[in-house]
């Protein structure tokens, strides 16, 4: 049992998301990085992006396991997100060809960030049934901005993956997965806060705020 008397099963469940959103990505990393040759070595290089890519099949079926067996539930995003992580994997691992998993990314940035702009112009939220949750307080406009927003972000994940899968090397794309995507993601979201605030969002009650925004350690 924790000590920690500020930790809140909200905290808990907060830094549990966080797991199960980039673990997956982080066991990828390491695991490219345990089988990776010393030198160059091409055929090397590419059995260690096989094995590292099983890996991240493997970690992604985990963390949707445990998403179901301890929060209780499997997130529409996240549900999506495991099977491009499975279809593009296996056809790396079939094909012996990196492009498929470099590029699964930029597949599920593009399909959220259409749908959310597709919703947002016929005036229907659908960032709020993606995430299954509820702000409290937050009105519909408030919904539907942070949609929008959402929505021009993804689209713009996209276009950097595809820069980057494009332009650097396996090896340079892969930090840049778990670093670059993912503190752009966190000043994102810091960046809604206020203009959730202007549109109704209660502060007391949703102190775990960055914690329910998408995820995009996929």
């Amino acid at each position: 049992m924790s000590t920690d008397p500020q930790e809140t099963p909200k905290t808990k469940s907060g830094w549990l998301n966080v797991a199960i959103d980039y673990g997956p990505l982080i066991v990828f990393l390491l695991s490219y990085y345990l089988f990776q040759p010393d030198g160059e070595d091409s055929v090397g290089t590419l059995l260690a992006i096989i094995k590292a890519t099983g890996a991240f099949i493997v970690a992604a079926i985990a963390a949707l396991i445990t998403s179901k067996l301890v929060l209780g539930h499997v997130s529409k995003m996240l549900m999506l997100s495991t099977v491009l992580i499975v279809g593009f994997g296996g056809m790396t691992i079939l094909l012996r060809d990196p492009f498929y998993v470099q590029v699964k990314p930029t597949v599920l940035y593009a399909f959220f960030g259409v749908v959310l702009l597709i919703g947002w112009l016929k005036g229907k939220a659908f960032l709020q049934w993606l995430l299954e949750a509820a702000f409290e307080g937050l009105s519909q406009e408030g919904w539907l901005k942070l949609s929008r927003n959402w929505g021009f972000f993804f689209l713009f994940l996209a276009v950097l993956n595809e820069a980057l899968r494009m332009s650097v090397s396996f090896e340079t794309w892969l930090w840049a997965k778990l670093w670059v995507f993912m503190g752009l993601s966190l000043a994102f979201t810091f960046t809604q806060i206020p203009m959730l605030l202007r549109h109704g969002l209660d502060p007391e009650r949703n102190e775990g705020l960055p914690d329910e925004e998408p995820p995009t350690g996929a």
